[in-house]
């Protein structure tokens, strides 16, 4: 088992930058990749950015040019980097990690983005 807990979410402008981190409670190693979501009222939940553990990553065609995601292994810790966020980018953020040996996905319980115009 292990806790992810994210933080850094908030109210922003239109414009504006906010940094989301996600703290795993045992090493980030063991996954073969982690990721952030976002679930906007009413809409499913959608990927945002995914990072492997070779530290490939990949972004929704929404959030290109915008977001970046980052891992530290140092610190069990993988951030998203949000700028010039749109009133679009409104929605929980949830953190999650994917476990290959045994099969398991892990989630954050998630942080609120709002993002006014």
């Amino acid at each position: 088992q292990v806790q992810l807990v994210e933080s850094g979410g908030g109210l922003v402008q239109a414009g504006g930058s906010l940094r989301l981190s996600c703290a795993a409670s045992r090493s980030i190693s063991s996954f073969i990749a982690m990721g952030w979501y976002r679930q906007a009222p009413g809409k499913q939940r959608e990927l945002v950015a995914t990072i492997s553990s070779a530290s490939t990553t990949a972004y929704a065609d929404s959030v290109k040019g915008r977001f970046t995601i980052s891992r530290d292994s140092a610190t069990n810790t993988v951030y998203l980097q949000m700028n010039n966020l749109k009133p679009e980018d409104t929605a929980v953020y949830y953190c999650n990690a994917e476990q290959v040996l045994p099969r398991a996905d892990y989630w954050g319980q998630g942080t609120q983005v709002t993002v006014s115009s």
